[in-house]
């Protein structure tokens, strides 16, 4: 089984991240899979505009692209071609600011494209395409966003699951939120040590069978 690691947080000190770094260490020892990773902020990922859009027209009338729409398309070529290599996805990412960081953003937008990861039927519906892969989402979030009036704001796991599980069509998986360690200070480390047990456990037990 090949499983795709994604990690969309840069701050060494992030929870998300300590879940992306125990998540990759434990699955080591797991000799049912094959694991590799994308970092959304190490690899080159310009933000999504309409140098896409001009390039793929380009590409269409056999033009020659500028460097910039060049570089675009090379860079959501590699995020296709990362996903389409995977059996499983795993994204580790934190909530900013009631969503997901720019980046992991971004590499959504080179994903979601009629042809690869959804297309349209003759009655006009939309059609996932990506059913045959599953995706595993680790998330951090500093407020209790499972309570019932801060649930409006959580637009990252929410948005997560629509666009991998609805548009895309992957079968979630599972799901570990390690919450409220920044609204309850004193609570902090037993809450970040329990959720990060929970991730440890995810990737020894992870195989065939369960995705």
């Amino acid at each position: 089984m090949n499983v795709l690691v994604v990690k969309a947080n840069n701050r060494p000190d992030g929870i998300s991240t300590r879940m992306y770094n125990t998540f990759l260490e434990q699955i080591k020892e797991n000799k049912e899979v094959n694991v590799s990773t994308y970092d959304v902020f190490e690899e080159d990922t310009p933000y999504f505009g309409q140098e896409v859009f001009s390039g793929l027209g380009k590409l269409h009338e056999g033009v020659a692209l500028n460097d910039t729409e060049q570089r675009l398309l090379d860079a959501k070529q590699k995020a296709k071609d990362v996903i389409s290599a995977a059996d499983v996805i795993v994204v580790a990412f934190p909530l900013w600011n009631f969503t997901i960081p720019a980046k992991l953003q971004t590499f959504i937008d080179y994903l979601a494209e009629a042809g690869f990861s959804f297309k349209y039927t003759a009655e006009g519906s939309l059609e996932p395409l990506l059913t045959d892969k599953g995706v595993i989402f680790l998330n951090a979030r500093g407020g209790n966003y499972s309570h019932p009036s801060m649930a409006p704001l959580e637009m990252s796991l929410n948005y997560m699951r629509n666009i991998f599980g609805g548009h895309f069509g992957m079968k979630v998986l599972d799901e570990v939120v390690i919450e409220g360690h920044a609204a309850a200070p004193d609570q902090a480390e037993e809450i970040i040590e329990e959720g990060l047990k929970k991730v440890s456990d995810l990737a020894a037990n992870l195989s065939y069978q369960n995705a």
